[in-house]
């Protein structure tokens, strides 16, 4: 499994079901990036300028929301992750 480093997260992004307006199924490119998913692993946590280290507000198995445009697509075995900071983060749902 992949270990991220320092105050990164690993994501599985939760795919929205196929959107259709009025009975017409829309294009992969006109959906809406995914914005929510679960934590699969997470880092130690951000290490501060005075060497101390904040661990991390998430834990693995929250399902998180995040902003559309961050973090990084990583594939990995066959599956699709998105690694980002935990900054990058809107909100824990609950």
């Amino acid at each position: 499994m992949l270990q991220p480093i320092g105050d990164r997260i690993i994501i599985k992004v939760q795919e929205p079901e196929n959107q259709q307006v009025g009975g017409i199924v829309l294009a992969d490119n006109a959906k809406e990036k995914p914005t929510e998913g679960e934590v699969i692993a997470v880092g130690a946590g951000k290490v501060l300028d005075d060497g101390k280290t904040v661990a991390p507000v998430v834990k693995t198995g929250d399902r998180v929301m995040f902003d559309k445009y961050a973090g990084t697509n990583v594939d990995y075995q066959g599956e699709s992750y998105l690694v980002m900071h935990e900054n990058d983060l809107l909100a824990i749902l609950k």
